[in-house]
């Protein structure tokens, strides 16, 4: 199992926000893609966020877009997910991920090979 190693995770106010971390292990980095899914109780896997090694580009699910913020660090090992004006319906479970890059036309989207443990967000007053 590879050890995708996440942090950041907590409860927070609505308004508030949040800054998720992940390390990838160095034989991962092969892996051209990495990101965030979550998944709330009752309800389906989504993908959040996730950016591409080969050219920086970004990928986010329409209802972060404009709060949440992906990017990586320049050794290429670690992403972050800031998280702002959180949300109720943002309260999951949070996966790093790591995988590939995929490009149709003007569209980019990762799929992933390998995730984390996850960690626990939660938006609630």
């Amino acid at each position: 199992q590879v050890q995708l190693v996440e942090s950041g995770g907590g409860l927070v106010q609505p308004g508030g926000s949040l800054r998720l971390s992940c390390t990838a292990p160095e034989w991962t980095l092969d892996h051209k893609a990495m990101g965030w899914f979550r998944q709330a109780p009752g309800r389906e896997r989504e993908g959040v966020a996730c950016i591409s090694s080969v050219d920086g580009r970004t990928n986010y699910t329409d209802s972060v877009k404009g709060r949440f913020t992906i990017s990586k660090n320049n050794a290429w090992n670690t992403v972050y997910l800031q998280m702002t004006s959180l949300k109720p319906e943002d309260t999951a479970v949070y996966y790093c991920a790591t995988g590939t890059n995929h490009y149709g036309g003007s569209d980019y989207w990762c799929e992933y090979d390998y995730w984390g443990q996850g960690t626990q967000v939660t938006v609630s007053s």
